[in-house]
């Protein structure tokens, strides 16, 4: 095979090739219409060779019956070639200049910078060390946020285990190795935990998902050159955005900002160094952007933009934007602390995620907007918190775009629990309602005082349904009827407080007149385990109280000779005798023997079944029978 077969293209059928990219943007949710076609082509064709397939209508057949196959495919198109240190020139620059001189302009406050296609993560990690050997490991540790994004999710995955072998890392300076690696074994170090800490790493497509915002220092190497010009187009514009004005922008050295002057400048061009151009206000920028030729590439009303996005991100309701692919594009504050979620998971796929399937099932209801192109609701889900059950309506909303495509679907979490604890209080003030009916029927004695609780029901009754229709109305009604709920169960828990306390009381009292009884007292079940030990008997037999409770009575070895009374405990609990008593030669626990005179009393429960028996243990005095 010769070399250009080998990284040619197996086929140069266009529309067929087009075909497979059509089926990944369907099936997977990643559009790979904005690379570059001839370099797409040829490591698709890549792939295709070492399975051995040569048509590109037969791969497409061959990914939709074998499902791993799209993971090799997504590893050989994202060719994740990253290094620490790489290109050393370029780093030396930027500690020297633009690391001081973002010291400067941020004197305080956070620091954000942003390593777009960060591959494995080695970038995103010499940023780190850059960093916290300029400001120093404290401030590094509570001013440094690194966002590190990619779409391959296995070079995240491996860029999060923070893990390299001793050659990936030996562009490092070793000074720099002893400081921010730990050793774990010959041939293996980890990033340490301080500076691992300060990195972020979250799936993100430049094309398709918003940009970070306010960065500082934004670093995409030698990624913008897999795109084509319309996708970088799209692209750099929203670089433009995210940097803040005192900010600075890295490319890679085969990347040029010569179409994008408008929007950066200069400060390095041979190590690819840029800054933003100051951002006038919104009318005089989007003009210069029109004189170059620009009007496709500003978002319109950035302003207003910002004015959404707070109104959403500040809504009350948790709420979250999923795209056509269900990825997630935006999930705003309440939603973010009422499921858990930050910041990071925007850009991951919603299956990967738990709320997909708790509270409820998205996956579902989001296939049936997809199918139906109309709101589906979820009403009452339940949900268990650590503060209890809440129930939920949950409603999916289709975004359409000007075509009446779907844009993607719009999901909130309305939050019924009050209304829910509403409903359950009609149901009881019904149910004490009809209560009352049948006492007033049947109780003619009270048919005043009778009637006077019916009208006081009937009252709260009216009331709590003029509450429902104003908590309808008003969500902040719902807050007060809930803290009442909770000093309610306040109450009840007092009670049973209460009632917990008398019930250790009067086990106290039991165990006092217990230990009073100068007798060795031992009640047994009917299945001769032992319910009561006093102290007594453990003074007398040598077994403690701990040891003989729920033991098999017959199986305890004591000076007692318990087999002797086996026959006295049948006659008591199955024979009905009212009471045996015997004297038996026994041994006490310091090994003097003695004549131990046994009562055994059955233990009647209320009503009058026998329960177990009641064994009473003494000397007897002298001239006492043996059995009787």
């Amino acid at each position: 095979m010769d070399t250009q077969a080998a990284v040619g293209p197996v086929t140069t059928d266009v529309p067929a090739f087009e075909r497979i990219l059509a089926y990944l943007r369907h099936t997977r949710g990643f559009d790979f219409t904005a690379y570059k076609r001839t370099t797409l082509m040829r490591r698709v064709s890549r792939r295709m060779q070492n399975i051995g397939i040569d048509d590109f209508d037969a791969y497409r057949a061959y990914l939709a019956s074998t499902p791993d196959e799209f993971a090799a495919l997504f590893n050989t198109i994202l060719i994740n070639v990253t290094s620490f240190f790489r290109d050393p020139d370029v780093w030396d620059q930027l500690a020297r200049d633009v690391v001081p001189a973002i010291l400067a302009a941020r004197a305080t406050g956070p620091i954000r910078v942003w390593s777009a296609g960060c591959a494995s993560g080695q970038e995103a990690y010499t940023l780190a060390i850059v960093l916290a050997e300029a400001l120093g490991p404290d401030a590094f540790r509570s001013r440094v946020k690194i966002y590190a994004t990619d779409v391959d999710d296995e070079a995240l995955a491996e860029a999060r285990r923070a893990r390299f072998t001793s050659r990936q890392i030996g562009d490092i300076p070793p000074d720099f190795v002893a400081r921010h690696f730990d050793r774990e074994s010959a041939d293996t170090y980890v990033c340490r935990r301080d500076l691992r800490r300060g990195v972020i790493f979250g799936r993100h497509d430049l094309v398709q998902d918003a940009p970070i915002s306010r960065v500082d220092l934004l670093v995409c190497r030698n990624t913008l050159m897999y795109f084509t010009a319309d996708a970088q187009s799209r692209i750099m514009p929203r670089f433009y955005f995210s940097v803040a004005p005192t900010g600075f922008l890295i490319l890679g050295r085969a990347e040029m900002l010569f179409r994008y002057a408008p929007l950066f400048t200069s400060v390095h061009l041979k190590h690819r160094i840029f800054k933003p151009v100051a951002k006038h206000d919104a009318r005089s920028h989007l003009e210069m952007l029109c004189r170059a030729g620009w009007e496709g590439l500003v978002p319109h009303h950035p302003i207003d933009a910002r004015l959404r996005d707070a109104a959403f991100d500040t809504a009350p309701v948790a709420q979250l934007v999923v795209d056509a692919t269900n990825t997630i594009v935006a999930i705003n504050a309440a939603a973010r602390e009422a499921f858990g979620l930050t910041v990071a998971e925007t850009g991951a796929r919603l299956q990967d995620l738990e709320i997909s399937y708790r509270p409820a099932d998205l996956r579902s209801a989001l296939d049936q907007v997809h199918k139906e192109m109309a709101e589906v609701r979820l009403s009452g889900v339940a949900w268990d918190t650590p503060s209890g059950r809440r129930f939920l309506d949950v409603e999916l909303s289709p975004l359409r775009n000007e075509h009446d495509g779907l844009l993607g679907v719009h999901v909130c979490f309305v939050d019924v629990t009050p209304l829910k604890e509403m409903q359950n209080e009609i149901v009881s003030s019904k149910h004490a309602l009809e209560t009352a009916y049948e006492e007033l029927q049947s109780t003619s004695e009270e048919l005043e005082t009778t009637n006077e609780e019916l009208q006081s029901t009937v009252e709260e009754l009216e009331t709590t349904n003029e509450e429902l229709q104003s908590t309808n109305e008003e969500l902040e009604t719902m807050n007060e009827e809930l803290q009442s709920t909770n000093e309610e169960l306040q109450t009840m828990n007092d009670e049973l407080r209460n009632r917990g306390v008398e019930l250790n009381s009067m086990n106290e009292f039991l165990e006092a007149v217990f230990a009073s009884l100068r007798a060795a007292v031992v009640v047994l079940d009917r299945e001769h385990r032992v319910q009561v030990w006093n102290s007594r008997a453990a003074d007398l037999w040598g077994v403690r109280q701990d040891e003989a409770q729920r033991a098999y009575f017959f199986g305890l070895d004591i000076g007692l000779p318990v087999g002797e009374l086996h026959q006295p405990i049948r006659d008591v609990t199955v024979g009905g005798a009212p009471t045996r008593t015997l004297v038996v030669p026994s041994t006490n626990r310091r090994g003097r023997p003695f004549d131990c005179r046994v009562h055994v009393v059955p233990l009647k429960s209320e009503a009058g079944e026998i329960s177990g028996v009641i064994l009473m243990m003494d000397e007897p005095p002298a001239g006492a029978d043996a059995v009787s």
